[in-house]
């Protein structure tokens, strides 16, 4: 039997916070449809920040982008001050998301943009690096335990939406 090798994928900085944005909404869209949530509200204003930060990572199959995460210095929110214990220098994975027609096609697709976000982190100095997941996400939150990512403090419950906390130790 033949094998055939799957497409190439190539990582790049997005420059275009309206290809991030429609990513990140057809990744939300199809997380909430598959665990019966709503889908949370978005900000094109903060995906044209981040993009111009030079923060998003894309994924892409001939320059369309298939899936990506966004590395940020900064935390999220003034929240994750709280939470976790102190590090030398942390950084913030976000917005993980994978285009529903690529994560039925190809299930390693969020792992492959984890381990990447865990090398640029590392590289970048990062001794942790800390994110945050909606625990109903099964998916997600399976993906990043999975991946030694260990969760801090306690479920927090904002209306629909709820978070937990997790960070990764760099240094493995």
């Amino acid at each position: 039997m033949a094998s055939y090798p799957g497409p190439t994928l190539v990582w790049r900085c997005a420059d275009s916070a309206e290809e991030v944005h429609a990513l990140l909404r057809a990744s939300d869209t199809l997380a909430a449809e598959q665990y019966g949530l709503p889908v949370p509200e978005r900000r094109t204003d903060r995906s044209r920040q981040l993009v111009a930060q030079r923060a998003v990572h894309l994924l892409c199959h001939e320059n369309s982008p298939v899936a990506m995460f966004t590395l940020t210095c900064q935390p999220p929110s003034i929240r994750h001050r709280d939470v976790f214990p102190p590090a030398r220098t942390p950084m913030f994975l976000q917005r993980l998301a994978v285009h529903p027609d690529w994560s039925r096609r190809d299930a390693t697709l969020g792992l492959r943009c984890v381990r990447k976000a865990c090398e640029t982190a590392r590289a970048d100095g990062a001794d942790v690096l800390r994110a945050e997941t909606n625990p109903d996400l099964r998916g997600s939150l399976d993906l990043l335990t999975g991946l030694g990512f260990v969760p801090h403090g306690t479920v927090e419950t904002d209306g629909w939406m709820r978070r937990v906390y997790l960070q990764r130790r760099l240094d493995r």
